[in-house]
This record gives structure tokens, C-alpha cells and sequence, in this order.
């Protein structure tokens, strides 16, 4: 940098030192200047933020005086309230007074009166007592009669105990008659039993062995086109005969069942689940299946069979032997059958 101070001192005047050396004054001048401004503006935020805590604290005092105050006049408001009351309390007070002063002198007053009424209470305690013996004397009288209930009662309770002992003697009775007749009633049932096996035994005879007419269980089951043509009630004359023949067999069976024996064959009208025709004169399968019942009944009868031992019923289409729409399903579900039981 001599070198170049030199150069320039040859050449002619050099003003950049002094340029420089001025530029650096001011820039050292102008740090300064904002350094003392940002320390200005520390001192000042301070300033100001502790007269923001002051005025804070001023206000929050502000707000507990005015509290205070309004509870100081609440008070205030509440002693003249109480002060009011307590005149109000006094100005009674003395009335009353007043009225207990009248009323003391009122029962001096009637002290007199009150001697008279004390002479006239006593005689009715008199009075009184005499009517009190006079109730003890009742009171006995009726201690004796209470006595004598109790010995009645006491009689009756013998009586109904041996009452209760009879009853459970006729209970003992009954249920044993009970059992005998539960007896007799098995009894029954087993003769009636063996007059069915006798019964379906030769109606297997006179019928023989044919397929549309067949045995399901404790019940004889006839094919309908057996006994009626399609969609009627009417007997053809295959089922009159086969009827013939059943009458026969029932009219045998009445007179060896003994009279004590209440029993009926029960005959039972089942169809398909097909809908009739609306031509017909049925207006639906349960229809049908009852009017053949009543049928095969009347014809039974006709034939010398006793009503009482006699019943139809009708089932439609709701009880069928077999499920299925199929033609061969639909016969065997068209049927009668014969079920003899008790009445």
C-alpha cells in the first residue's frame, strides 16, 4: 500500500486516503447512533411494559373496590331490609302486648265465672263415676259371655275336626274308588281292544287282500274311487257292496260288545289337494270330504248299524298319508278310513 501511496504521489495528488478515513468515521459514527437507538428503544419497552403491569394492577384494584363497594351497598340495602323487619316486629309486638294486657283483665274478669263451672264439672265427675261402676258391672257380664263363646267355639273346633277327619277318610274312599275305576276303565279299553283285533281281523276276511283297501295302523283305509266316483258323494255300487259287507261285520260286532262298552267307529273323509272344479256342487275339498263320510254313515245305518255307534268327519285335503304332487301321492291320499274307538 506504500508502494501504491507512493505511485500516486508521483502521479499527482491521492484523495482515497482521506476518503476512506471519512467513510470509516461515518460508518463508526453511524453504528454508534444505532446502537445508542436500539439501547434507547430497550430502555423504552421496559418503560413501557412496567407501566402496563402498573396499569394492570391499578385495574384489577380498580375492579376489587368496585366489588367491594357493590357488596358494601348490598349490605346496606340488607340492613335497612333487617331494620324495616324489626320495627315492623316491634309495632307487633306491642300489639300484642296490648291485646294479652285486655285479655288478662277479660279473665279476671271470668275468674268468677270460672268457679261456678268448676262446682258444676265436679258434679258431673260424680255423675260420671257412678255411670263408670254402672259399665264395670256390664263389663263383667260380658267377660261371662265371652267365656261361654269360647267354650262354644271350642266345641265347634272339635266338631270340624272330626268333620276334617271324616273328609280324608271319604278323600281315602275316593281315591280309591278312583283307582278301581281306573282299573275297570283299563279293563275296558283292553276288552274294547281285543273286540277291534276281532273286529279288523274278519273285516280282513270278508274284504280280503286288495290293494285299494289297506290297514295303517288301528285304522282300515278304503281308496275313494273304491266307494265314489270323481267329485261325488254318491255310493257306486263297488262301494255299496264293500259296504254291505262292513254293516254285516258291524251289525255282528253290536251284539257282542257288552252294553257297558261306549264305542263308535269312527268314519273319516280325506281328499287330494287339488281345488274342485267350480262347477260342481262342493265348493271345496272339506266339503267333499265330509259329505262322503256322512254318506258312508247313512248308508251304514240304512243297513241296520246303530246311529250311536256312528261318526263322520270331514278332514279335506290337511291330514294326507303321504307328501307329494304326484298323481300316484294324490290317490293314496284320497281316502276313508274306519277307526273304531271309545265314545
Amino acid at each position: 500500500m506504500a508502494l501504491a501511496r507512493g505511485r500516486r504521489r508521483a502521479g499527482g495528488a491521492d484523495f482515497w486516503p482521506a476518503f476512506v478515513d471519512v467513510l470509516s468515521n461515518l460508518l463508526l459514527v453511524f453504528v454508534f447512533l444505532l446502537s445508542i437507538f436500539a439501547l434507547l428503544q430497550f430502555f423504552q419497552s421496559q418503560e413501557i411494559s412496567g407501566r402496563d403491569a402498573v396499569l394492570n394492577r391499578l385495574n384489577t384494584q380498580i375492579a376489587e373496590l368496585t366489588e367491594l363497594l357493590a357488596m358494601e351497598r348490598a349490605a346496606k340495602q340488607e340492613s335497612a331490609a333487617d331494620l324495616a323487619q324489626l320495627q315492623a316486629s316491634l309495632s307487633a309486638a306491642q300489639a300484642e302486648r296490648d291485646r294479652l294486657r285486655g285479655a288478662l283483665e277479660s279473665q279476671t274478669a271470668a275468674s268468677g265465672a270460672a268457679d261456678g263451672q268448676i262446682a258444676i264439672i265436679t258434679k258431673a265427675l260424680d255423675d260420671e263415676k257412678v255411670v263408670s261402676q254402672r259399665a264395670l258391672s256390664q263389663v263383667e257380664i260380658l267377660n261371662q259371655q265371652i267365656a261361654a263363646l269360647r267354650r262354644q267355639i271350642a266345641a265347634l273346633e272339635d266338631a270340624l275336626d272330626a268333620s276334617e277327619q271324616r273328609d280324608r277318610e271319604s278323600q281315602t274312599r275316593i281315591a280309591d274308588l278312583g283307582r278301581r275305576l281306573n282299573v275297570a276303565l283299563a279293563q275296558r279299553v283292553q276288552e274294547l281292544s281285543r273286540y277291534r283285533s276281532d273286529f279288523f281281523g274278519r273285516l280282513r276276511e270278508i274284504l280280503g287282500n286288495r290293494d285299494d283297501i289297506r290297514v295303517v295302523g288301528d285304522r282300515f283305509v278304503f281308496q275313494s274311487e273304491v266307494l265314489f266316483p270323481s267329485g261325488s258323494d254318491d255310493l257306486n255300487e263297488a262301494g255299496r257292496a264293500e259296504m254291505d259287507k262292513l254293516a254285516a261285520a258291524l251289525v255282528d260286532l253290536e251284539g257282542q260288545i257288552p252294553a257297558e262298552i261306549a264305542w263308535v267307529l269312527r268314519v273319516d273323509g280325506h281328499t287330494d289337494a287339488r281345488p274342485l272344479s267350480g262347477s260342481g256342487r262342493f265348493r271345496n275339498n272339506w266339503e267333499l270330504s265330509a259329505a262322503r263320510a256322512i254318506s258312508v254313515v247313512r248308508y251304514l245305518v240304512d243297513r241296520g248299524v246303530k246311529p250311536v255307534h256312528l261318526v263322520a268327519a270331514g278332514f279335506g285335503e290337511f291330514q294326507p298319508l303321504e307328501q307329494g304332487d304326484t298323481d300316484e301321492v294324490y290317490a293314496r291320499n284320497r281316502r276313508i278310513e274306519l277307526k273304531l274307538t271309545e265314545r
